[in-house]
């Protein structure tokens, strides 16, 4: 393992895992209401891509790489968290960005990528992120595609699905019914879904749309998932695993009167969430708790709830940002 000291994102918090806490005055007679505290998988930068970067920055280096390449949008958290860690790692960090609906905290997140300085390449379309993402590859940078969301990278959620199987063996909250998370690329829901097939818990997976196309990435996540596992498992995974297109509300990045409900909602719980994604599903999680079919759900509480404040100190202002990527807000 590596030092965590350096850079090692997630190494660190073998044996110390995110708390789980039961959301009391959100639950009902009926549904207890939890959430897994992946908020703070790191002091630095938390959330579940993290979980994603730690065996991706360790192939990266074990491959001698020393140029990292990726993609997102303009306010990507993603990309964010791989300029961060890619830089503590001594690796430099290239992102093909794309546009995104215009927001105080996009910009926010754009500038803290800038000051990690990652070099943020403007992209008309994910075709030609992909395309580009490609040929960088090719020229020797290490590749990795949006959301960290590739076979090695969800491997990390497979050890937060062994880890939320150890609490519960602990204790420490009822087995889910139902664990209730954002589908953007894919990657977490396969790994988790594929994580707690293998912990031998009966948790179904919720994965609440918030990008399209959907069916490309409820795909995506289906076949990682079966990746991940023997194929006896296969079916298994693939009836835990249920897609919510329903709060994807006018698109990507767009905020919805739902999460924005839900968002005053888990204000009173001391949770904060992003209208791109963890405010849509925390939506759906509500929706579930209100109906009652479930005793015990769990939300993925993906999003990273440090302050942007520390990586925006030396970051450039939206003005002295290129005007192709202002241009990327919409």
């Amino acid at each position: 393992m590596l030092d965590c000291g350096t850079y090692q994102p997630f190494g660190c918090f073998q044996g110390s895992p995110t708390p789980v806490e039961w959301l009391e005055p959100l639950s009902t007679a009926a549904t207890s209401l939890w959430v897994k505290r992946d908020d703070l998988t790191n002091p630095i930068y938390g959330g579940s891509k993290v979980r994603k970067l730690g065996p991706l920055l360790e192939d990266a280096k074990r491959r001698g790489a020393t140029r990292l390449v990726t993609v997102g949008a303009l306010g990507s958290h993603h990309v964010l968290a791989t300029g961060l860690f890619g830089r503590l790692a001594g690796l430099q960090v290239e992102a093909l960005i794309l546009s995104q609906p215009r927001s105080a905290h996009v910009l926010e997140t754009v500038r803290a990528s800038a000051g990690q300085g990652v070099t943020l390449i403007p992209v008309a379309s994910y075709t030609e992120a992909v395309r580009q993402l490609a040929a960088r590859a090719a020229a020797g940078a290490y590749s990795i595609p949006a959301g960290g969301t590739n076979l090695l990278g969800t491997l990390g959620l497979l050890e937060a699905a062994a880890e939320l199987a150890q609490q519960v063996h602990a204790g420490l909250l009822p087995e889910p019914d139902l664990l209730v998370l954002p589908l953007g690329s894919g990657g977490t829901a396969a790994g988790l879904v594929a994580g707690l097939v293998q912990a031998g818990l009966r948790t179904r997976v919720l994965a609440v749309a918030v990008a399209e196309p959907s069916k490309v990435f409820a795909h995506k996540a289906r076949a990682l998932a079966k990746a991940l596992l023997a194929p006896s498992l296969h079916a298994t995974a693939l009836q835990r695993l249920e897609i919510e297109r329903g709060y994807l509300g006018e698109g990507y990045g767009y905020p919805s009167s739902a999460g924005e409900h839900a968002t005053r909602q888990a204000e009173r719980v001391g949770l904060t969430l992003d209208a791109t994604y963890t405010a849509k599903a925390f939506a759906a999680a509500l929706a579930r708790v209100a109906f009652g079919s479930e005793q015990h759900i769990l939300f993925w509480h993906t999003l990273s709830s440090r302050s942007l404040l520390p990586l925006l100190k030396d970051a450039p202002q939206e003005h002295e940002l290129a005007i192709e990527v202002r241009r990327l807000a919409r």
